[in-house]
């Protein structure tokens, strides 16, 4: 923990050092767009990233995951190919990242509202862009925004990648609890052995002690497969945060799901979505505990797609596959893309 925190202090040192402007840099590309803006969405301003090649590309829109974990201070550093293909738009969420205002009211972090939030955001793109439909990404938290969203407007879309789908939190739970319990009988330390004994076995009824259960299952392989001292230093160099925004994005993070807690832990998509109307795609870490990959393929054989579905499981990977292995992330992707146009071309 004080090695985070110094790379923390040393981060921020640096963050005032470089200054505290922030934009995007330009695209060198004759028809190239990059763009950092905020729009209205909701009621309130909301930023956005938007970046690629060709303008005329399909649109890909990425939402995040935590709620709270904004993207787009890193998403250059991992998945910046997409560019070629795509026009990426990240979006900092309410309350995320640049969006996460002074004064910021918790009260309106309803899953609905994120749902309505993603249906501005989307009929603002279509019509700026000229495109029927954009292409929809979820990762984490985002896969159960993004899931909801093409279930209630299906006709705004071409395709729906999950990244790390969130089907059962509480099986999820129980299947990540027996994996973990294995981890630290082989290869914890006796402080972690005592550690898994206070938790506890599910269900987390409350936050702050699933916290305490992601971040072992972290530390185990499990979760992030990046540390977040490297993504630190990631965030602190880019150029589309400021001092200020860093400080915002670290208090959404810290905020995470706790104003949601009880509405996503009744999260069900076995009784909530057993059908879409849209190709979808999910993308699996086989070492993925925060999501099990288990789970996930147990819901895939489930839900009925007739447009179309597929599962990528992705080897030596866990909760964050376009940053363990964003190569082969970025190119499956694009591979999306292009089926799905010459689908509808066809």
């Amino acid at each position: 923990m004080g090695s985070i925190n110094n790379v923390l202090i040393w981060g921020f040192i640096t963050l005032f050092i470089v200054g505290c402007s922030a934009g995007t840099p330009k695209i060198d590309a004759p028809n190239a767009i990059s763009e950092l803006i905020p729009i209205e969405i909701g009621g309130m301003d909301q930023w956005i990233l938007i970046r690629g090649e060709e303008r005329s590309n399909p649109i890909l829109l990425w939402l995040h995951g935590g709620p709270g974990s904004a993207q787009m201070p890193v998403h250059r550093a991992y998945n910046k190919d997409l560019e070629k293909e795509y026009v990426v738009v990240h979006w900092d969420q309410r309350g995320a990242g640049k969006s996460n205002h002074d004064g910021f009211s918790e009260e309106t972090m309803t899953l609905d509202r994120f749902i309505e939030d993603t249906h501005e955001l989307t009929q603002y793109l279509t019509q700026r862009f000229d495109q029927e439909k954009i292409f929809l990404l979820g990762h984490s938290w985002g896969t159960q925004l993004g899931i909801l969203t093409v279930q209630r407007y299906p006709d705004d879309y071409h395709a729906y990648i999950s990244v790390s789908q969130v089907v059962h939190p509480q099986r999820a739970d129980e299947i990540s609890y027996e994996w973990l319990k294995q981890q630290v009988d082989e290869n914890g330390s006796n402080q972690e052995k005592r550690k898994f004994e206070e938790l506890s076995a599910p269900p987390f009824e409350e936050h702050d002690r699933y916290v305490t259960f992601a971040k072992m299952k972290d530390s185990f392989g499990g979760g992030m497969d990046v540390g977040m001292g490297r993504l630190v230093w990631i965030s602190m160099k880019t150029e589309e945060y400021t001092v200020s925004d860093h400080i915002k994005w670290f208090r959404g993070a810290n905020r995470g799901s706790g104003p949601m807690w009880e509405e996503l832990r009744d999260f069900d998509l076995f009784s909530d979505v057993s059908s879409l109307e849209i190709p979808v795609w999910f993308i699996v870490g086989e070492d993925d505990y925060n999501t099990p990959a288990e789970l996930i393929e147990e819901y895939y054989r489930f839900v009925e797609a007739p447009e179309g579905k597929a599962l990528m499981l992705m080897e030596e990977t866990a909760h964050t596959p376009f940053m363990g292995d964003p190569e082969r992330f970025n190119r499956e992707v694009i591979r999306i893309k292009q089926l799905v146009s010459n689908e509808e071309e066809g």
